[in-house]
């Protein structure tokens, strides 16, 4: 009996400090901000315990009239909107730019890819909010960018590039390139080449290659890639606080302002809960996405 039970005493004491912290660190954390998203709102700030409601949820959407009735209210699903929208736009973006920059230092030699992953993970060595505040230098009125255009004689009056979801969405992308660029550039690194120089001894140019060849390899790579950079820009915080001036407000924006300034827990945690949900559904996909591609690459290998 002892043996039997030794390797599960074993397998628990493992496991017990890594379950015990994430139990106490995440767990709890989670199911309390979703116990607060369904107390009542005590208006002088803070949460009416036990008063259990649906409010916080019914306001993203429905606002109450004088007479109890609701309507429906635009604002927070604007804003849920802007934000889905502003992280599909950069992770697009990234891919754009991430996946020639990827392929570029995966062809190099040995020593300049040192030197180029080096090159890539430099940012991270400076604070993200000294990074977007060198944005906000460059995108200002009278900042490099207008200063340069006008010395150029191509603009006559500064363009209004700083808080816009075009501020945004560049903070972003920059923010987040390096999470798309690296896991490319892994996948592409362990591409063997004798595939790609054998689609050539078959007469496919250089796009057949790289649409037949190159990507389905890379897959991987690049769903890893999409989903590092749009769960951190779907809850992101400083850049639009910073680059969109509290014009181009987002999810983490909405969430920050009602635990502070509107002191309205409930709703806060509400939105809390949406925005693990959406990227819950984000990593589902991944994840059934990484299966699907599994799946196939195990059926051909059969084949």
């Amino acid at each position: 009996m002892a043996l039997t039970s030794s390797p599960f005493r074993i397998r628990a004491l493992l496991i017990g400090p890594a379950a015990a912290v994430i139990g106490i660190f995440v767990v709890i954390p989670l199911l309390l901000m979703a116990w607060i998203s369904i107390q009542g709102r005590d208006y002088s700030g803070g949460v009416l315990w036990g008063e259990l409601t649906a409010d916080a949820y019914l306001r993203m959407i429905f606002e109450r009239e004088l007479d109890d009735t609701l309507a429906v209210n635009f604002s927070y699903i604007l804003i849920i909107l802007r934000s889905v929208w502003l992280s599909l736009l950069t992770t697009t973006v990234a891919l754009i730019v991430g996946f020639p920059t990827a392929l570029f230092m995966a062809t190099r030699t040995p020593k300049w890819r040192a030197i180029l992953v080096f090159m890539v993970t430099l940012p991270f060595w400076t604070n993200l909010l000294v990074r977007n505040y060198a944005w906000i230098l460059l995108l200002r009125d009278h900042g490099t960018i207008n200063g340069t255009l006008s010395w150029l004689g191509i603009i006559s009056e500064p363009l209004p590039l700083l808080h816009t979801q075009f501020a945004v969405a560049v903070g972003l992308t920059y923010s987040f390139l390096p999470f798309m660029v690296l896991p490319i550039y892994a996948s592409l690194e362990k591409i063997d080449l004798k595939l790609v120089e054998s689609a050539f001894d078959l007469y496919a140019n250089r796009w057949k290659t790289l649409k037949r060849v190159v990507f389905p390899l890379t897959k991987p790579g690049i769903v890893a890639g999409c989903i590092l950079v749009f769960v951190p820009s779907l809850g992101s915080y400083v850049t639009p606080q910073l680059l969109g001036g509290g014009k181009t407000l987002m999810i983490g924006n909405l969430i920050g302002l009602q635990f502070g300034a509107a002191r309205n827990w409930p709703f806060g945690a509400a939105l809390g809960i949406l925005l693990l949900a959406l990227v819950m559904i984000s990593l589902t996909y991944y994840t059934l996405k990484m299966k699907k591609t599994d799946s196939e690459k195990s059926g051909d290998d059969k084949e």
